[in-house]
C-alpha cells in the first residue's frame, strides 16, 4: 500500500507522521522502551499535542530482534495472533548512555542513537545488516479508510528480498507490492493461496511481520532502497533475525512459528487422483488402479476428488450411493492392493447438505452481525462456513472426519481456505479482518490433529491448499490451480521455491498441470519434476491423468521416475528429517545451498533437493534446458557423466533423463527397493561417494520409516585413502566410488568394478572400511 507521491508529496487523502527524535528512554532488564515525538521537542511547549510513539525493543532468541511500535494503546487487542513458541532469550545485554542505547541478542544488536535524527540500526558480526531512518516509521491517516502505521526497512546494493509465501510471480520480490490477503487466484497471477509476512535477503537476515491480518509490502517499489510494510491500526509488531545465512534464517523464524511436522513415509511416493469434474465411480477406480498395475506402474495413494460426495451437498462427508455404493467395502479391497486412500474435503456445508441445518441450529456456522449465518451461491449453493473458533464447532466437524478414517481414509486434500469473508461474527470475538488469513490454520489444524489422534505421530498428513504463518506445521502443501502447460510448470516450481523460503518444508503441485488436458511432451516433462518434487500427485480438472491416454512413452517415464524415487527414499527421507528438526525445506532454493554464489541469487528454474541433488527441469518441447552449476566436479546421477562448474550448461534431453546432478564431495544414499517408498532404508543401502576430494569428509544418516536415526555413516579421504565409519545397526551395505576405476587394497570386503565406479562390499558386521585408491 502506498501512502506516497514519489519523492516529495503524499497521495490525496493522506496525513502522516514520523519519529522525529528520541525524547526518552525506559532501560529494563531485557528490553528498552523508545518515546519519540513526531516534532522536534524544543521546548516545553512542544510537548503539548501531537503523536508520541513508543517503541520497545526486545528479543525472544539470541540473534532475534522483536520491535513493537505504537501510536494509540487504548486499543482492543485483535484475536487471533500468531501462536509464536516460547524460545530461550539467552544473554540479552543493553548497553544505555547519553548517545545511545543498544540491546545485543547473540550476534545481533539493534541500536538507537539517542541524539539527532530519528534513526534505527540493526548490527551483526561488525556490519549493518539494516536500518530505519527518518520517514521508515510513521503512522498515517488515510482519508474514508482510517489508521495505518507503516516500517521501512533499508535495502542495499545489490540485495534482494525472496518469500512472502507461495507467489507465482518473480522468484526476487524487489519492484513488488504484496498484499498477504489469501486469496484463490490460482497460480498465474500476484495473488496467493499461502501468504507469509516474512521475507529474507540474500544479506543474512530475513523480517517477519507478526501480524495475521493483512499485510501490505512495498518490496523497493514505493522506496526503491526499503521495503515498507504496513497494516491498519495503531501498532506494528515484527522480528529482525540474522542467519547469517540463509539457512539459519529459517532455523530461527521456524523455531518461533513452528516446524514442520515429518510427513509418513508412504506420502513420498506416486499419488493419483480421479481428477476433478471428470466423470468416476468405482468401476473408473478400479480400472485406474488395475491399468497401473497391468503395465507395472507402482502406485501408492488414490485420492477421491469432490464428487465422491453428491453434487451440491459438498460437505455432508457422505459416499454418494449412487457411484460408491459400497464404500466401506470399496475401501477394505484398495487397501488390500496396498493403497492409501485420500479424499477431498472443504471447510464450506452447502445448504442441500444435511450438516447445513445441523450446523445452524447448533451455531457450528460463520454468521452475519445480525445473528442469520452468512451464506453465498459461490462455489456451493447457499453454503456456510464452519466456525472453527467454535470448540464445539472443531469437535462436530472431526468426528465427521473421524467416521471416514474408521471406514479406512488415512488423509485429507484440505482444499480451499481462502475465500473467508469479513463482514462476519465469529464465536470466540474474533476480529474478521485478522481471522480471514488465520482461518487457513484453525482449518488444517482441526484436520490434522484428527489424523494425528486417530493414526498416530508420524502417520498425520494433508494435501492443504490454503496456509498462513504457522501453517507449515501441517504439511504436505500444494501449488493449487496450475495450466497444462510449460509456462505454468514453471511458475509452480516459482511458487514451491517462494514457499520453501518462508519456512514451509514440503511441497507439491499436479503433475500435467490442473486445469486443461496437457499435450504429451508437457506430461512427460512434469512427471520428472513432480517425481523429484516433495510429493508427487498426478490430478487434473476435466481430463484423467493415467499415462496412456497420453502415449507409451509417457507410460515407461512414469515407471522410470516411480522407480528413480523408490531407490532414492532414504535420501530424501533424511533430507526431510531437516525439515522436521530445523525448518530446512526439502525442495530448496540455490541461494540457501550456495549464499556465497551471487549466481544462485537469480535461479528459479533448477533448485536442490536436500543438499546434495541438483535438479533441473525442462521447460521446453525440444529438450532444450539451460542450468546453472556452482563449483565443482558434479556427476550426473542418471548418466555418471561429470560436468565442471562454476558455469552454465546447455544440454537437450529426451523423455527420459533430465539434469539431476550430484553435489562434488557427497555421499547419496540409494536403497533396495523400487516399487515402494516405504522399508526398511539401511537394509541394503547403496552408499553412492562422488567427487570426493583430498581432505573432504561427507556423512549421511539413513532413517527408519518412523523418522529415527537407525545408521549413520561418514566417509573421509586424506590423499589415496579413503576411510568408511558406519555406527548404528548393522545390515547389509554397500559403497559405490563413483568414477574410481580401481580399488589398489581393501581390508574386510571385496570389490567389483562397472562402469560407474567401484562397487566395495564390505563384510556384514563391518563397522569400517579402510580403502587404498
Amino acid at each position: 500500500m502506498k501512502f506516497t507521491d514519489g519523492r516529495w508529496l503524499m497521495r490525496k487523502g493522506v496525513q502522516a507522521a514520523y519519529p522525529a527524535q528520541v525524547h526518552d528512554v525506559e532501560v529494563r532488564d531485557d528490553s528498552f522502551t523508545v518515546y519519540a515525538p513526531t516534532g522536534q521537542v524544543r521546548h516545553r511547549g512542544d510537548t503539548l499535542g501531537g503523536p508520541l510513539l513508543t517503541v520497545v525493543f526486545s528479543s525472544p532468541m539470541p540473534d532475534v530482534v522483536r520491535v513493537q511500535l505504537t501510536h494509540l494503546a487504548g486499543q482492543q487487542p485483535k484475536r487471533p495472533q500468531f501462536a509464536l513458541l516460547e524460545q530461550t532469550a539467552g544473554n540479552v545485554t543493553i548497553a544505555n548512555d547519553d548517545s545511545a542505547t543498544t540491546l545485543t541478542s547473540g550476534r545481533l544488536s539493534v541500536r538507537v542513537p539517542r541524539v539527532g535524527a530519528w534513526s534505527v540500526e540493526f548490527a551483526a558480526d561488525g556490519r549493518v545488516v539494516t536500518t530505519t531512518g527518518p520517514q521508515g516509521m510513521g503512522i498515517v491517516e488515510v482519508e474514508g479508510e482510517g489508521s495505518y502505521i507503516h516500517e521501512q526497512l533499508s535495502l542495499g546494493v545489490g540485495e534482494y528480498v525472496y518469500g512472502l509465501g507461495e507467489r507465482f510471480t518473480a522468484h526476487i520480490k524487489n519492484g513488488q507490492v504484496v498484499e498477504c490477503w489469501n486469496r484463490d487466484g490460482g497460480t498465474g497471477s500476484e495473488q496467493a493461496y499461502k501468504n507469509i509476512p516474512f521475507y529474507l535477503t540474500n544479506r543474512g537476515y530475513g523480517v517477519f511481520a507478526n501480524h495475521p491480518e493483512n499485510v501490505s509490502f512495498e518490496v523497493a517499489s514505493e522506496k526503491v532502497s526499503r521495503v515498507q510494510f504496513s497494516v491498519a491500526g495503531q501498532s506494528l509488531d515484527y522480528f529482525v533475525i540474522f542467519g547469517p545465512t540463509p539457512k539459519e534464517v529459517l532455523e530461527k523464524y521456524t523455531a518461533l512459528t513452528g516446524r514442520p511436522a515429518l510427513p509418513p513415509a508412504w506420502s513420498f511416493g506416486l499419488w493419483l487422483t480421479t481428477s476433478f469434474t471428470t466423470s468416476y465411480d468405482e468401476d473408473t477406480v478400479t480400472s485406474f488402479i488395475q491399468g497401473m498395475a497391468d503395465r507395472d506402474l507402482s502406485l501408492h495413494v488414490f485420492h477421491f476428488d469432490c464428487f465422491w460426495m453428491k453434487e451440491f451437498h459438498w460437505c455432508d462427508f457422505e459416499w454418494d450411493a449412487r457411484t460408491f455404493p459400497d464404500p466401506a467395502a470399496m475401501l477394505k479391497r484398495l487397501k488390500e492392493r496396498d493403497l492409501r486412500i485420500c479424499v477431498w474435503i472443504n471447510p464450506y456445508i452447502a445448504q442441500r447438505s444435511p450438516l447445513f441445518v445441523e450446523g445452524l441450529r447448533q451455531g457450528y456456522l460463520l454468521k452475519q452481525p445480525n445473528g442469520d449465518v452468512w451464506q453465498t451461491d459461490q462455489w456451493q449453493p447457499g453454503m456456510g462456513i464452519v466456525d472453527f473458533t467454535n470448540p464445539a464447532a472443531r469437535q462436530w466437524f472431526g468426528d465427521k472426519l473421524r467416521a471416514l478414517v474408521a471406514m479406512g481414509v488415512d488423509c485429507f486434500k484440505t482444499d480451499f481456505g481462502e475465500r473467508i469473508p469479513t463482514d462476519v461474527v465469529y464465536h470466540d470475538g474474533s476480529d474478521p479482518a485478522t481471522m480471514h488469513n488465520y482461518y487457513s490454520y484453525l482449518y488444517n489444524a482441526t484436520v490434522f490433529e484428527v489424523l494425528r489422534e486417530q493414526r498416530g505421530d508420524g502417520q498425520a498428513v494433508l494435501f492443504a491448499r490454503s496456509a498462513t504463518a504457522g501453517g507449515q506445521q501441517f504439511p504436505v502443501h500444494w501449488g493449487g490451480d496450475s495450466d497444462s502447460n510449460f509456462e505454468s510448470m514453471a511458475e509452480s516450481l516459482r511458487g514451491g521455491l517462494s514457499l520453501g523460503l518462508s519456512g514451509f518444508g514440503f511441497w507439491s503441485h499436479d503433475i500435467g498441470g490442473f486445469a486443461g488436458t496437457p499435450p504429451a511432451d508437457v506430461y512427460k516433462r512434469w512427471i520428472a519434476f513432480g517425481l523429484l518434487s516433495s510429493h508427487s500427485r498426478l490430478h487434473g480438472n476435466d481430463s484423467y491423468r493415467v499415462p496412456w491416454l497420453f502415449d507409451e512413452e509417457a507410460v515407461g517415464v512414469l515407471r522410470l521416475f516411480t522407480r528413480l524415487k523408490c531407490r532414492l527414499m532414504p535420501y530424501p527421507y533424511a533430507q526431510a528429517l531437516a525439515a522436521r528438526d530445523r525448518g530446512i525445506p526439502l525442495m530448496r532454493a540455490m541461494l540457501l545451498e550456495f549464499p556465497d554464489d551471487p549466481a544462485c541469487d537469480f535461479l528459479d528454474r533448477q533448485y536442490m533437493l536436500g543438499e546434495s541433488l541438483l535438479v533441473a527441469p525442462v521447460f521446453s518441447p525440444d529438450g532444450a534446458v539451460v542450468y546453472y552449476l556452482p563449483a565443482g566436479r558434479w556427476t550426473n546421477f542418471l548418466t555418471g557423466e561429470v560436468k565442471v562448474g562454476p558455469g552454465w550448461m546447455r544440454e537437450t534431453h529426451g523423455m527420459m533423463t533430465l539434469p539431476l546432478l550430484v553435489r562434488p564431495n557427497s555421499m547419496i544414499a540409494v536403497g533396495s527397493h523400487e516399487e515402494r517408498p516405504d522399508y526398511e532404508y539401511s537394509d541394503g543401502v547403496t552408499l553412492q561417494v562422488y567427487e570426493l576430494a583430498d581432505g573432504e569428509y561427507a556423512a549421511v544418516v539413513i532413517p527408519s520409516i518412523t523418522g529415527d536415526v537407525e545408521v549413520t555413516f561418514a566417509v573421509k579421504r586424506v590423499g589415496r585413502q579413503i576411510t568408511v565409519e558406519r555406527q548404528g545397526m548393522a545390515r547389509r551395505w554397500q559403497l559405490l566410488l563413483a568414477g574410481i576405476e580401481s580399488v589398489r587394497s581393501a581390508e574386510g570386503c571385496t570389490v567389483e568394478h562397472s562402469a560407474r565406479g567401484a562397487l566395495v562390499i564390505p563384510s556384514y558386521d563391518a563397522g569400517s572400511l579402510t580403502l587404498d585408491i
